[in-house]
């Protein structure tokens, strides 16, 4: 919320709440901060969902973290392999066996083998897996699709284009956090990856 900076007698500013300072009729800019909010604010409520959903079914946030990737793929028609999974968790090859062996033990992932290449791995939602998931999120589908039928054609495509580009930017920001700890890139297969992972 904009407060009144007094300080200068002459002249009345608003102080924005990054410390910065701009003219009350900058809509531009109160729209930005707005919308900058307002992802802030959904990305935190999205965790809570997903941590309940984790906590329900005794997945900690890595295993969160997998599942999701591997909906994501699927959704894409592009399933995942153990090595690209490590890649985006920027998880050794190690912890991406003991994370798929946990997850398909629980029922929530299987291994599939590539039918032209026997030693390539995809992995895929199980039966079981994707039915906790279904009645879990359900509600909050429904909820998402009544707003967006409030929406228009044009607007939803100005949305998801705006949504894909901020993806974009928050995993760029993603890698360079990586990199400024220190952490070894890690190509597709992980540090070591064996010929079943890539």
């Amino acid at each position: 919320m904009l407060q009144p900076d007094r300080s200068d007698r002459g002249h009345r500013r608003d102080v924005a709440p990054q410390g910065g300072y701009r003219r009350p009729d900058d809509r531009r800019a109160q729209m930005i901060a707005d919308i900058t909010n307002d992802l802030r604010r959904y990305s935190v409520d999205a965790q809570h969902v997903g941590q309940a959903f984790a906590g329900l079914h005794k997945l900690n946030a890595t295993d969160l973290q997998a599942l999701i990737a591997v909906m994501d793929a699927e959704l894409l028609g592009d399933p995942i392999t153990p090595g690209r999974l490590g890649e985006q968790l920027d998880l050794s090859s190690g912890s991406v066996t003991a994370l798929i062996d946990r997850l398909e033990r629980a029922g929530h992932i299987r291994r599939d083998r590539d039918t032209a290449d026997r030693r390539k791995v995809f992995l895929r939602y199980a039966d079981q897996g994707a039915a906790l998931a279904r009645s879990f999120f359900a509600p909050l589908g429904r909820r998402n699709d009544r707003v967006m039928a409030r929406f228009s054609d044009e607007e939803l495509a100005t949305v998801h284009r705006f949504m894909a580009e901020m993806v974009v930017s928050i995993r760029e920001h993603r890698d360079v956090v990586r990199g400024a700890r220190g952490e070894p890139a890690r190509r597709a297969g992980g540090a070591e990856p064996g010929p079943s992972s890539d």
